[in-house]
């Protein structure tokens, strides 16, 4: 599947505060992000779009495992 890179503007500060104590933790923003994305894709995308992206993902690792 291909991939796309999103921009988010967020307070430099507060950022910062992020990074620092989920380093402490050692978890891992960008993780975390796509995390939350996948839960607001399943939230607000009906089931049978996603099936069809999902059977449409499957189609195309099938054409690249066969070359």
């Amino acid at each position: 599947m291909r991939k796309e890179t999103l921009t988010v503007r967020f307070n430099s500060e507060k950022l910062q505060a992020i990074r620092q104590y989920m380093r402490k933790k050692d978890a891992d923003l960008n993780g975390e992000l796509d995390s939350e994305l996948q839960k607001l894709y399943e939230k607000y995308v009906p089931s049978a779009v996603r099936e069809y992206i999902e059977s449409r993902d499957f189609g195309e690792a099938a054409k690249h495992s066969e070359t």
